[in-house]
Parts: structure tokens; C-alpha cells; sequence
């Protein structure tokens, strides 16, 4: 049996909406199962020295819109560089991604994690807004009941486990692939997972 890819994001980056469905595709054409882990990178920043967007340089925030619209262009995905909720927290959404993976499998948490993610880049809808969330579950056909789970003690515990393990192995973006130890960072490097996956 093939070990899985782990799959480290947070649901408000612009870089995990971009990749996403490449990286679904992949996964399925090499035959390999995707460990969803939702994971805070506000203290992944604080373990690994990154500064969250806010807090960079101003060439550095410029420099991010400009490569936000090339690659929108590049893969015809469309993406508000500036969407109407953000900053916005991933916490939520986080959580209830865990939730469903729980309760319906990965494969169903990797649908709504494309909808979560369009939702803030291409629709411009807050997913920190618990109606927003319920509205993509039933877009999606999943249990409402779900969102009530999100918040519950063993779903944070699993978003605070997902943490510490990026923390633990190395993790410092999203998103981050992990294969046999390796790690992709961000949208761009899926290329070279492709490779690694020997379907190039």
C-alpha cells in the first residue's frame, strides 16, 4: 500500500485555492490517499520565523498581488487579489474540515475544501461566518450537523495535533506537501511532486 500524501494548508491562502484541484487530481492519478491537515499557521509562523501578511515588507506584499494575478491568469482560476473578506481567520473553516473528514472521509473533505476556498477567492463570502459555512455544507450535500461538530473538544484537538506535527516536521507555508518525508512547498513545487509521484 502506497503511504499517503500529507497535505498541510490553511483555508484563507490564496496558494492552497490555486493548487488544490492540481493537486486532487494528482493524488488520485498516482493512487494515493490525501491526510487533510488543516493546520494553524499563525503558530507555525511563530515556531518557524514567518510573519503573517500584514507584517511583511510593502515590496514583498506588492510582489505577492502581482504573482496572485499571473498565476490566476496561468491556470485560469479566477481570484479577487484583494476579496472582500480578507484577512480573514481560517479557524472556522479548519475545523470544519476536520469535522467532515471525520465523519465523511478525506475524499469529502477534499470537495469542500474547494469550495471553502472559492468561496473566499472567487466568490468573496466570509468563511469565518458560521451561515457561510452552512451554506457550503449544503452546496456540497453534506450533514448539516457538521458545523455543530467543528466545535467540538476532539475536533480542536485534532486542528491543535495537525499544528504541532507541521511544527515538528518543519512545515513553515502553505501549502505544504509531504511525501516519504520530502517536502513541497507551496502551489508552485507541484511539478516536482508530480515527479516524485512518477507520473511524469
Amino acid at each position: 500500500m502506497n503511504p499517503p500524501i500529507d497535505y498541510y494548508f490553511t483555508p484563507q491562502s490564496p496558494w492552497t485555492y490555486l493548487g488544490h484541484e492540481r493537486f486532487a487530481r494528482m493524488a488520485r492519478a498516482a493512487g494515493r490517499a490525501v491526510r487533510l491537515l488543516p493546520t494553524d499557521f499563525g503558530r507555525v509562523f511563530a515556531a518557524s520565523g514567518g510573519l503573517p501578511l500584514g507584517q511583511r515588507a510593502p515590496q514583498r506584499q506588492a510582489y505577492r498581488l502581482a504573482e496572485l494575478q499571473r498565476f490566476s491568469a496561468y491556470l485560469a482560476l479566477p481570484l479577487h487579489v484583494k476579496p472582500a473578506f480578507f484577512p480573514v481567520s481560517g479557524d472556522a473553516a479548519a475545523r470544519l474540515l476536520i469535522a467532515v473528514d471525520q465523519h465523511d472521509g478525506a475524499d469529502a473533505a477534499m470537495q469542500l475544501g474547494s469550495a471553502i476556498f472559492s468561496a473566499v477567492w472567487a466568490h468573496q463570502r466570509n468563511i469565518a461566518d458560521d451561515a457561510t459555512l452552512a451554506g457550503l455544507l449544503a452546496e456540497r450535500g453534506l450533514d448539516a450537523a457538521r458545523l455543530a461538530q467543528s466545535h467540538s473538544q476532539a475536533v480542536q484537538a485534532q486542528y491543535d495535533a495537525n499544528t504541532q506535527q507541521a511544527i515538528d516536521q518543519q512545515i513553515f507555508g502553505a501549502p505544504s506537501y509531504v511525501l516519504d518525508g520530502e517536502i513541497f512547498w507551496g502551489q508552485d513545487r507541484l511539478d516536482f511532486l508530480q515527479r516524485k509521484l512518477g507520473l511524469v
